[in-house]
């Protein structure tokens, strides 16, 4: 069975990282989101990709290739029209599909903590007919919400529900369609809840529900929910033989250390963890659970970690403390640096998406750090806090004012 990925999306409620990236290119737990979904597809025996591929992306293309590396044979589709929508990228996809074939369509921002690839391919081999993957999440009002009959069908799905009128279920970004469905959704003006509709009425379309942890990343804060939610899923400790430990390290709980990383003395690791290839770890930091520390950083003196995100190339200068943050590729951040992570009213911490205040809904939380920013040196970032690609903050600034 082909399997074709939707990654042309702009994403742009995950300012800045999609600034300077496609959505799926973030590092979540380590690895790309593409990655994640790319080696699970192998494991079920799915090799034949095709990749839908738009706002920047030369990022995925040049990252993944051939898809030789991951166990795939990818072919590429350019969608020339950002922002064109899902029905459209589908139906640019039509070529690559064979008349009278089923293929299985991932939409490329979505991580579940298993397999759940899998999971929609045994549902598919007992109906024998198209299957939605759904699951239940806290938000139903962010996603296309579906409802059943007593058969695990799907008898009606809408897309933007109402207050009121919410269901308990919604898709979980998995499908498994006939080369038909092309039809229904020129049919629909490339309406991608209006074709599943009418293929729920003019044929079947089965519920493959979904129990086990996923979420689709569909804002900044979304990323440290990710890392949470597979990291949780690691039981033990894998450190490569080239990791050099430099007098007394301490690790408690399972750590995922990749080649080349030296960690000096007195440094404590509290995993779930990761750090990535060829970075280093000064004397004496303390790298808290749920921290993800991309390839070749450097972590200086004394700096503390907490349930943060790096991609990677980072400087984090002496003494800084980064929690329940994200920080993009090669971020400078001087010695001295506090990332607040409450809000001074006690109340859940706010945030800027696309020039509006968004309450997060969450108690803690730092701030979200752009490609190639840097931050002089003992600065205070405060809660929530929005820091664009490229920004220069001076030394000992309060930021935002």
């Amino acid at each position: 069975m082909k399997v074709l990925i939707l990654a042309a999306g702009e994403g742009k409620n995950l300012a800045p990282f999609t600034s300077t990236r496609p959505k799926p290119m973030m590092r979540i737990a380590g690895k790309y989101i593409l990655e994640h979904t790319l080696r699970l597809l192998n494991e079920c025996g799915l090799s034949d990709v095709n990749m839908v591929v738009g706002h920047k992306r030369r990022k995925v293309i040049d990252t993944f290739q051939g898809g030789g590396d991951y166990g795939t044979n990818i072919h590429y589709i350019e969608q020339k029209q950002v922002g064109a929508g899902i029905g459209k990228a589908i139906l640019d996809a039509r070529d690559r599909i064979d008349p009278g074939e089923y293929f299985m369509l991932v939409y490329g921002d979505i991580l579940a903590s298993q397999n759940i690839f899998s999971h929609t391919l045994q549902a598919f081999g007992v109906s024998r007919s198209p299957v939605a993957s759904i699951n239940l999440t806290s938000s139903p009002e962010m996603f296309g919400n579906v409802y059943l009959d007593p058969k695990m069908r799907i008898t009606k799905i809408i897309e933007k529900p109402m207050e009121g009128s919410r269901g308990n279920y919604v898709l979980s970004g998995v499908f498994i369609l006939p080369y038909s469905f092309f039809g229904l959704l020129e049919q629909s003006g490339e309406s991608m809840e209006t074709a599943l509709s009418r293929l729920a009425g003019e044929e079947e379309l089965h519920a493959s529900i979904w129990e086990k942890g996923w979420i689709d990343i569909a804002y900044p804060w979304d990323i440290i929910g990710a890392n949470q939610l597979l990291m949780d899923e690691w039981e033990e400790s894998r450190i490569h033989k080239s990791v050099v430990l430099k007098g007394n390290v301490r690790i408690e709980g399972p750590a995922l250390i990749e080649e080349g990383v030296e960690i000096c003395s007195g440094t404590t690791i509290e995993g779930p963890v990761f750090i990535g290839r060829n970075s280093f770890i000064g004397n004496n930091a303390l790298i808290r659970k749920y921290t993800a520390v991309g390839p070749e950083s450097i972590i200086g003196y004394g700096v503390e970690l907490k349930n943060c995100i790096t991609f990677g190339k980072s400087m984090l200068g002496r003494l800084s403390f980064i929690g329940d943050s994200v920080i993009g590729t090669k971020v400078d951040i001087d010695s001295g640096t506090m990332t607040v992570n409450r809000s001074e009213s006690g109340k859940t911490v706010k945030t800027m998406v696309h020039g509006s205040e968004v309450d997060t809904g969450l108690e803690k939380l730092g701030a979200f750090i752009g490609d190639d920013a840097k931050i002089g040196a003992s600065n205070t970032i405060i809660a929530g806090t929005v820091i664009e690609s490229g920004v220069s903050i001076r030394h000992n600034h309060s930021y935002p004012r």
